[in-house]
Parts: structure tokens; C-alpha cells; sequence
């Protein structure tokens, strides 16, 4: 029964190869059991492991590990998401340093490089999630291109359009130049960088005058079609209805009234270019403009801005401004903070484009899903999330789902080039459905990512097939994900799911926040603050930074990690293999644990077991709230501090007698059992490793073993209070050796008071182990107060602990030890106060410098203090 020192690599790939060839991650859809399902959001096939995988991972593997343990049957289905845009810009990097573009290659061609691509490195993600220990139905993975995913992607456009819900229009839409694609709202990144505001004066027509605009974007004035001022500003009434010349141009334009136009702002009056922006695009709606576009798809200039044709847009500003100045028309130019949206994929500036586009009528569909929420058939946790849900899906906008790319599912509709009737279908047409001419062409657009995303929760059960699967494990039970795609991915789950299977896809939402470096700062390369969690696994093995990730995950903040915390929590995990060899080198390797344990137990057993079952109840309660933190910190403090620290101190004496060994032996294995379940789930390799060293199997494998549950038969409060009092007294007497520096091999005495004789008679029963733990050489009791000259004394309520002085330290010593200690003390303080009086220091010195010297000087006051007590108690 020996068991070696703890090294990670020695046991984590063995024990999951053990796991998964046994089938024990796989789900059962015939199983009689009461199901748990947690749907892994998909990660991208072009990713790379990082903190915020390593988080989902380890939070979904402990409450799916849980749960099977406690009798579920529990499916955690994973899978990997072909991520359109994404994807296509790496594989068209690999072409390009062959000398080929992708237009060169053909689609054909590019789609197959894609899925060789998707061969060679899209499952390296997968693989690295395996390497947390995430117990995974991996039978039931999942790909969003798989054919059974695109089938039921076309089948939920189909119907969608076919109820009105799925349209084709020109709208003016997110434009990303370089992707040459169109963008949902919801990938646009949006930047504040320092920029300029022009005054443009625009000459009446009739000549009386002339108009002031402002604009942060002089070139698109070449598309502008009117000039909206607001109906009841008194300076324009009379000019409603007038015509503008628009500057180097011929065209005029008209002066309409409408409420965009803020009469504070400005002039009040604002160009309208409906073609380059989103508001102008409403209002030339609602006044029947024009919409010119003066740039192509790569955001240069077209035909329309002639005579500025065929400039970059940035290049077009700055010939147009040239001009604007050269003929008088810019009144002044100021500096101003402009908000650029960028594209989420390349960062390169959007451009508000027409396109013809194919849109999701959302609101129809936010109805339902908001009311799912506000019912509470959905709880999102944290709480605080469903206000800022609720905003968004209230003020939802129709969904563009079309991608001007190639990777992705390929829009199902076909045009006819006879009558120009759009064929929807599920499987590819041969004829136009409408005058039944041959002559059709698919549309060359695929969906968005996110469309098919939203279909995970039953596409990936076998919907629209009536599965088993889908019978059974829809709708999953918790959604758990980053805050940051409660709209990219939850809502349109939400509303997909509801619309499809008529109930909600999940019942909760579990959002975690950002992995964030020590500091709270985003961690990146740039910073040099990336804390790589395969790097870590191999430094610190995967139960360490687990742990860590899951002590560290308290709903609604940020995980501040820290290489120093994932070693603290190795050091958690050394100290249960310690104690694992400690009690396997205290039983016979004939040791067999009784079916029941004895009745009547000494007091530190029964205390250890009340504490143990104590922290079971908490344990699930946390769990069963998604409080993983407080769960991980309970069962954290129970193994460091009560276990380990303590009953393993008090039962040393008691496996060397004879009379208590077998007691002592059983509640030691049977605790140290039941505590490797209730870690399993957080730390899965080594309590599987330690698990198959002790001396009783109740499982082939601690993961099907029974989670552990509060027994309140076991709750001893008596025994408890006796050994809270020793620990009490133990720790005063450990404390006054540490605060004396006393070394440990050196024996000192005690002497306990206290009127209550049953306290005394607590104590004299448990004189052996007081005296061993406060390692005394003397302890005496006593009901009679004494005098506390040239005595430690600590009064502790139900008692005095006396601790003679002469025992701790040479007298004399001592006083000159801490008064040249005050001494020194005494002159810091003196120069830190001087520096934190002076106003110069302050208003100079950076801020976490002043901080520090703060932090130093209560520091140092605390001490002063200390010391003083100390040297009073020597003068006593």
C-alpha cells in the first residue's frame, strides 16, 4: 500500500484513458434516472486554449461529475463550432503564402482545403479540453457543419421563412471591407479614438443665406440628400421646404424637418446621408430619400462621388477636405472623439453599406423568450444579468444573418433567371418552384455562425428527427457560458429553442465572468500577463489550476489568477496525498472498513465526523446554488484545517494504543473515503489515483461512486464543543511560542483555570492530547485564580491559559531584543511620516507608490504596538 510522492504527469492521462474507455462519460437515453444536461457552448475550430476554456471547462466537469455521482444521468455533450469567418480568413493566410488567392482557387476547391484543414488542426481544441479531465459524452460530439446540424439548419430557415419570420431586403448593414462580408450588430467592436468635427456651410438655393452642418466624416457629403432641422426650432420654420446647393457638387438638395435633427447640438441642423449611416438611413425612410452609396464593397469611392472616383475612403477624405478649404465652405474645424465600429474578426473600421441581405424578424420571437425569463421558467444566475437581457431583447433589431464568405452553411434559397421567383427549399431544387424553369442558381451567402449556434440545444439531439435523445435530455438543465455571448448566443438559443420544441432550451443560465491576471488587467500577449493553462497543467497538473479556477469563480466577478494561487492549490492537493500516505501507513493491508461504524465514539471521532457531514450539507447547497467557490473553499477548509491540521495531530497518540487503534483506523479511512468523493469532482485525477490505494473499493472507479449526502445522525454538537475548546487553548498557547519564537523541539508548561469543574474535568480527559499538540512538558489545572506576574496570560472565556515567562524566554534577553527592535521601529516611522506629510511627495509620487508607503506605515504602527505589549508584560 505504499504510495509514492504526488507528480501529476504521472497519473492524469492514465486515469482519463480509463475513464473514457469504459464509457463512463456516456449518457444513457433509456435510463429510468432523473436527467442532467449541460450543452457545451462550441468552441471555434481555429482556437487555442486559453483561461476562459479552462474556466467553462473546469465549471461544467464539476457539476456534471457531481451530479452523476449523486445519481443523474448525465449527459455533457460537446462539440466545436466551424466559425464562418474566422476560419475562412486562416486557411485563406495559408493560401496566400502559397501565391494563391481564394477567388483564384474556386469555391469548390477552397471549401475542400477548408475541411482539410478542419481534418489536420480543428480538433486540437478538443484534445486540450480532454486534458482538463472533462468527462464529456464524447459518443454524442458534435460539429456545426456535421450533416445532421446543417440538415436541421435548413429546415429552421425554411420554416422561417415560410412564416414571414426569415426576409430578403436592401438595408444598410455592417460592412467589413476586408472580410467583404456583412456583420450583425452584435460583432461590431466598437472604439472611441480621437478625431475631428467639420462645420460645413451649405448656400441656399434662392441665395438669402447659408445652413451650417457638422459632420465627422466630410467625404460622405457627396452622398448626402437632404438636410433635416427640427420641426419646432424656431431659426428653420421658414426654410423647410428650401433647397441647399451641396458643395462640389451640381445637385440640390431639400431642407426637411424631423425629429433626429437636435436643435442643442450644433447649428441644429444635420446633413442626411442615408446611404453612410444608420440614423440618416431611418430618416430618409420616413421622408423618401434617395440612398446614394459612393463607395464599393472594398470602401473606395464609386461612380457617384465623381469626380473622386476610385480613392480609399480615407484618401477621399483628405482630397475632399483640400477642396471644401479651397473653396471657402468649412466654417471651423474642432477636435472631437469619434465611436468607430470596427469588425470583432480583423478589427479593420466598418462601413454602413446598402446590401441586399437576408434578416431575422426577431421581435416576434424576443416576445416569448423575455417572457420566459420574467416567468422564471429561466433563471439567469447571476441575477443581475436578466435586467440587462431583458434591455436588449426589448430594444432587439432584426438579425442580418447573411455572410458575403464561403465557409458556412450556404444560404437554401435559389434564383430563378426566368420569372425571379427565390425557391426556398430544404433539399436543392432542380426547377424554380414557381414557373418551373431549370434555369436557377443557389444564393452564393452563407448564414452567420451564430445562426446555427442557436440551434445547439436541440439540433445536436437529432431535432428535426423525434429522437430518443431529444425525448429525453431536451431542454438541458444549465447553460453555462461567458457573460459575453448572452446575446451573441443565449438570447438567440432562447428564442430558436422556444420557437422549435415550444419550451425554453434550458433552465438556467450560469454566466461566468473574465479570466483576468492577478491585477484584474485582460490578459494578453502584448502585456505579457498570459498565464497559458496547458503550460500551467504541466508545471502544476490540471486538478491544481481546477481547483484554483473553481475557488476563484464567485458569480458576478472577474477570476484574478495568479501562478502563486495555482501553486497554493498544488500545495492543497500535496497535503491530501500526504495524508492519504500517512493513513495507509497506519493500517494493516488486511484492513477491512465495518459496514457500520461504532456507537459509541470518543470525542475527536465523533467531532470529525460531525465537521465532515457539516461540510457535505454545505457542500451540496453551495453546489446546488452554482456558488462552485464557496463550494471549493468549504471542502478546502475542512481538508486543510480540520482534517489534516487537526484530527490527523489528535489521533497520532491514539493509533499507538492499543485500546483506541481500531477506532482510530476506521473513522480515519471512512472520512478520508468519503472526502476523496467529495473533492472528485474538482480535482478528479488524484482522488481517483488515491482512491485506488485505499484499502476498501466500493466502485471500479470513485466517479461512479456515490456522491456524499448530510447525515444528521452523525452530528455530535457535545463532542463538538469538547474539541472546539482544546483547539482553542492549543492554538492560544501555538500562538504565544510563535509571537516568543520558541523553538518547536522546546517543551514548556501550562497552567489551565477555571471555576466550571466540568470544563476542568473536559480537560483532564484530554490531558495526553494537549499536552502533544501545545507540546508541553507541564499542564496543570486549577479552579483558583493566579497571579499573572511575569505570567503570558490569555483569557479565553470559558478559561485562563498561565504560561510562566521564564518558560518562553530569557528575561533580560528578551527586553533588549525588543527594545532595539522598538528602536528601529521607532526611526522608520519617523522618516515615513515626515515623507507622507509632505505635499510635494503626494501630489508627485505615483499613486500606488503612496499606497504603499501608507500600507508600510500602518504596518509598522501595528508592530510598534505589539512590541510594547510584549515588553510591558516583561516588566510586569
Amino acid at each position: 500500500m505504499t504510495l509514492e510522492h504526488y507528480n501529476p504527469k504521472d497519473i492524469e492521462e492514465k486515469w482519463y484513458e480509463f475513464w473514457e474507455k469504459r464509457g463512463y462519460f456516456t449518457a444513457n437515453n433509456k435510463s429510468k434516472k432523473k436527467p442532467f444536461v449541460i450543452m457545451m457552448p462550441p468552441p471555434n475550430i481555429t482556437g487555442a486554449l486559453h483561461q476562459g476554456h479552462a474556466l467553462t471547462s473546469t465549471i461544467q466537469d464539476v457539476l456534471i461529475r457531481w451530479k452523476r455521482m449523486a445519481g443523474f444521468n448525465t449527459l455533457w455533450l460537446p462539440g466545436s463550432d466551424h466559425a464562418g469567418i474566422a476560419t475562412q480568413t486562416v486557411v485563406e493566410k495559408a493560401l496566400l503564402k502559397e501565391g494563391i488567392t481564394r477567388h483564384a482557387f474556386g469555391r469548390e476547391k477552397f471549401i475542400e482545403r477548408v475541411w482539410q484543414w478542419r481534418e489536420q488542426y480543428g480538433r486540437t481544441i478538443i484534445m486540450q479540453i480532454k486534458r482538463f479531465g472533462s468527462s464529456c459524452d464524447w459518443t454524442r460530439e458534435h460539429f456545426t457543419m456535421d450533416e445532421t446540424l446543417s440538415h436541421a439548419v435548413r429546415e429552421v430557415f425554411v420554416r422561417l421563412y415560410q412564416e414571414k419570420l426569415i426576409y430578403r431586403g436592401d438595408y444598410l448593414i455592417n460592412w467589413c471591407p476586408r472580410c467583404e462580408s456583412a456583420l450583425s450588430d452584435l460583432e461590431v467592436k466598437q472604439v472611441e479614438k480621437p478625431g475631428k468635427i467639420w462645420h460645413l456651410k451649405y448656400p441656399l438655393e434662392d441665395g438669402s443665406g447659408t445652413i451650417i452642418v457638422a459632420t465627422t466624416r466630410p467625404e460622405t457629403m457627396l452622398g448626402d440628400t437632404a438636410v433635416a432641422v427640427h420641426p419646432k426650432d424656431p431659426r428653420y420654420k421658414s426654410w423647410v421646404g428650401k433647397y441647399v446647393c451641396l458643395p462640389l457638387t451640381t445637385r440640390k438638395i431639400p431642407i426637411i424637418a424631423d425629429l433626429y435633427a437636435d436643435p442643442k447640438f450644433g447649428s441644429g441642423a444635420v446633413k442626411i446621408t442615408p446611404g453612410h449611416d444608420f440614423n440618416d438611413f431611418e430618416v430618409g425612410k420616413r421622408h423618401q430619400l434617395e440612398v446614394i452609396s459612393i463607395f464599393d464593397k472594398n470602401a473606395k469611392t464609386n461612380e457617384k462621388a465623381f469626380p473622386y472616383q476610385g480613392l480609399d475612403r480615407f484618401a477621399a477624405r483628405k482630397k475632399v477636405l483640400a477642396d471644401l478649404i479651397a473653396q471657402g465652405v468649412i466654417e471651423k474645424e474642432e477636435d472631437y472623439t469619434v465611436l468607430l465600429g470596427h469588425c470583432e474578426k480583423c478589427d479593420t473600421v466598418l462601413e454602413p453599406h446598402l446590401s441586399t441581405q437576408w434578416f431575422v424578424k426577431t421581435r416576434p420571437l424576443a416576445k416569448p423568450a423575455i417572457e420566459a425569463v420574467r416567468k422564471g421558467n429561466v433563471k439567469i444566475i447571476p441575477s443581475g444579468w436578466a435586467k440587462t437581457y431583458f434591455n436588449w431583447m426589448e430594444n432587439i433589431k432584426d438579425w442580418c444573418i447573411s455572410r458575403q464568405i464561403w465557409w458556412g452553411h450556404r444560404i437554401p434559397a435559389w434564383y430563378c433567371k426566368h420569372c425571379q421567383h427565390i425557391t426556398v427549399s430544404v433539399k436543392d431544387p432542380t426547377q424554380c418552384q414557381k414557373c418551373k424553369s431549370t434555369d436557377i442558381s443557389q444564393d452564393t451567402d452563407v448564414l452567420d455562425t451564430w445562426f446555427s449556434s442557436a440551434l445547439w440545444p436541440f439540433s445536436t439531439l437529432g431535432w428535426p428527427q423525434k429522437t430518443a435523445d431529444l425525448k429525453v435530455f431536451y431542454p438541458s438543465t444549465v447553460m453555462e457560458t461567458g457573460f459575453d455571448i448572452l446575446f451573441f448566443w443565449v438570447a438567440r438559443m432562447m428564442m430558436m429553442g422556444i420557437h422549435f420544441m415550444k419550451k425554453p432550451p434550458f433552465k438556467y443560465v450560469y454566466l461566468h465572468a473574465m479570466v483576468r491576471d492577478t491585477e484584474g488587467k485582460k490578459m494578453s500577449k502584448s502585456k505579457g500577463n498570459v498565464i497559458d493553462p496547458l503550460d500551467t497543467i504541466a508545471e502544476y497538473g490540471a486538478d491544481a489550476l481546477r481547483f484554483t479556477l473553481a475557488a476563484l469563480a464567485t458569480q458576478g466577478r472577474d477570476v484574478k489568477l495568479s501562478e502563486d494561487r495555482i501553486e497554493g492549490y498544488r500545495n492543497f492537493i500535496n497535503k491530501i496525498w500526504n495524508a492519504t500516505r500517512f493513513a495507509l501507513m497506519n493500517v494493516e493491508p488486511d484492513f477491512k472498513l465495518e459496514k457500520n461504524l461504532p456507537k459509541h465514539l470518543s470525542p475527536v471521532h465523533a467531532w470529525i465526523l460531525s465537521q465532515f457531514f457539516l461540510t457535505v450539507k454545505k457542500t451540496n447547497d453551495h453546489l446546488e446554488r452554482y456558488e462552485l467557490n464557496e463550494a471549493a473553499n468549504t471542502v478546502y477548509h475542512f481538508t486543510w484545517h480540520e482534517f489534516c491540521d487537526w484530527y490527523v495531530e489528535f489521533i497520532k497518540p491514539l493509533l499507538k494504543d492499543p485500546s483506541q487503534k481500531k477506532e482510530a483506523q476506521q473513522i480515519l479511512i471512512f472520512v478520508l473515503k468519503e472526502l476523496l468523493k467529495l473533492l472528485h469532482p474538482f480535482i478528479p485525477f488524484v482522488t481517483e489515483e488515491l482512491g485506488h490505494h485505499l484499502p476498501i473499493h466500493e466502485e471500479e472507479s470513485i466517479m461512479m461512486a456515490s456522491y456524499p449526502k448530510f447525515n444528521k445522525k452523525y452530528i455530535h454538537p457535545k463532542a463538538t464543543k469538547e474539541i472546539e475548546m482544546l483547539k482553542e487553548i492549543i492554538s492560544y498557547i501555538r500562538n504565544v511560542r510563535g509571537e516568543h519564537t520558541v523553538s518547536p523541539s522546546k517543551l514548556i508548561s501550562a497552567t489551565l483555570v477555571s471555576k466550571d469543574t466540568k470544563v476542568l474535568e473536559i480537560l483532564k480527559r484530554n490531558e495526553v492530547a494537549l499536552q502533544t499538540l501545545a507540546k508541553l512538558s507541564e499542564l496543570h489545572f486549577s479552579e483558583k485564580a493566579m497571579e499573572a506576574k511575569n505570567m503570558a496570560v490569555g483569557a479565553l472565556g470559558f478559561l485562563d491559559v498561565f504560561i510562566p515567562i521564564t518558560d518562553l524566554v530569557d528575561v533580560e534577553e528578551e527586553k533588549k531584543r525588543l527594545q532595539k527592535e522598538l528602536e528601529k521601529i521607532n526611526t522608520d516611522l519617523v522618516g515615513l511620516q515626515t515623507r507622507l506629510s509632505n505635499e510635494a511627495f503626494i501630489e508627485r509620487a505615483p499613486k500606488d507608490i503612496v499606497q504603499k508607503e501608507r500600507d508600510r506605515l500602518s504596518d509598522l504602527q501595528s508592530k510598534k504596538q505589539k512590541l510594547e505589549q510584549n515588553l510591558q508584560k516583561l516588566f510586569h
